[in-house]
């Protein structure tokens, strides 16, 4: 399987052992414990909201910071996307296929938007000795 594999609910330990080793992560129990709660469906979580989720499904809660570094890991190696809203609203998205968003500032929630959606024009000229990367919109909306 690889990154862009659809999430399952049905995903298992030993596949998402698969996953790790394929990315070079070595597998221990807290990161299959934190990649099978953010794999099994397309989200997007905070390190506390994933946190949260982990402390009604495993005995042993791993630490926010463990939590944290994990997704920071996961995400490095391709198997999550890290979205920064602002400096104190980071959230990890299982969907790492091409996509933008809307993010709710009122509720605190993301929404994707297909990439397909969204036409971006006019980009000024890379620095030298640089190459794009990646472009990724965050559209922040509000109630009327």
């Amino acid at each position: 399987m690889n990154a862009l594999t659809p999430c399952h609910a049905d995903l298992t330990r030993a596949e998402v052992a698969e996953r790790l080793n394929a990315h070079g992560i070595a597998p221990t129990r807290q990161r299959l414990d934190i990649a099978l709660c953010l794999m099994r469906e397309h989200q997007h979580l905070s390190a506390d909201q994933l946190r949260g989720r982990l402390s009604g499904e495993v005995r042993n809660l791993p630490s926010r910071a463990t939590v944290y570094n994990t997704l920071r890991l996961l995400a490095n190696h391709g198997l999550l996307r890290e979205v920064v809203v602002d400096p104190q609203r980071v959230f990890f998205d299982s969907n790492v296929a091409p996509h933008h968003h809307y993010f709710d500032a009122e509720r605190g929630d993301l929404i994707d938007i297909p990439a397909d959606s969204v036409l971006i024009s006019g980009l000024p000229p890379l620095p030298p000795g640089t190459v794009r990367e990646d472009v990724e919109v965050v559209i922040r909306i509000r109630r009327a």
